[in-house]
């Protein structure tokens, strides 16, 4: 029931802190992205990048990179897609960052219960076997009811904790696309940029 309890406390911990750098990061505020793909259209690409440069939002950290090797003609293609990969994959990690750890509470709570379970019905039957032929039925119902306990606080822990990991796991994957859907506008207002000779 300890190790249990301090797995409870390290989900909470992991869940609230997740929470908090996703509200400081403004995952669901993607504005600016409309914003500065209408300054690149326009060729104003410092313009574009002081507008980026004031976002917390991991997805104007990869937008920037595409726009800084999107106008460096010198840059070939295939160098510029693994350079906005590694920025969007650096952005990725920090985001995923804990998220493992409610993962494994999830499966170990409830192994951690049954065992406990286990151990508990060991122990009932064990002081039943001492009672010889006095047996007294409380004996028995009190030792299992202890038990199963455990295997409640086991799974009252891991559901939480799995529904928590799988929201989490698709506000990743939300700002993944995101990140994705905006590089292709950036690249369609540079190309556009290009092809009419904008300054």
């Amino acid at each position: 029931m300890y190790v249990l309890l301090a797995l409870s406390i390290l989900a909470l911990a992991v869940v609230l802190v997740k929470l908090l750098n996703f509200g400081q990061a403004r995952l669901r505020r993607l504005g600016f992205v409309d914003q500065a793909v209408n300054l690149l259209t326009r060729g104003d690409m410092k313009a574009a990048r002081t507008v980026l440069a004031g976002e917390v939002n991991p997805v104007a950290r990869v937008i920037d990179a595409a726009v800084v090797t999107g106008v460096d003609r010198s840059i070939a293609d295939r160098d510029r897609d693994a350079e906005i990969g590694r920025v969007g994959s650096g952005e990725i990690r920090k985001l995923e960052s804990f998220r493992g750890s409610l993962e494994i509470v999830a499966n170990l709570s409830p192994l951690l219960g049954l065992l406990g379970t286990v151990f508990g019905m060991i122990s009932a039957f064990a002081e039943l076997e001492k009672a010889g032929s006095d047996v007294d039925p409380t004996i028995l119902a009190g030792g299992i009811w202890e038990a199963l306990l455990t295997t409640a606080f086991g799974l009252s822990i891991a559901i939480p904790a799995l529904a928590a990991f799988y929201f989490l796991e698709g506000e990743v994957e939300r700002v993944r696309v995101a990140m994705k859907d905006s590089v292709v506008r950036v690249n369609a207002a540079i190309g556009r940029t290009r092809n009419g000779g904008a300054a």
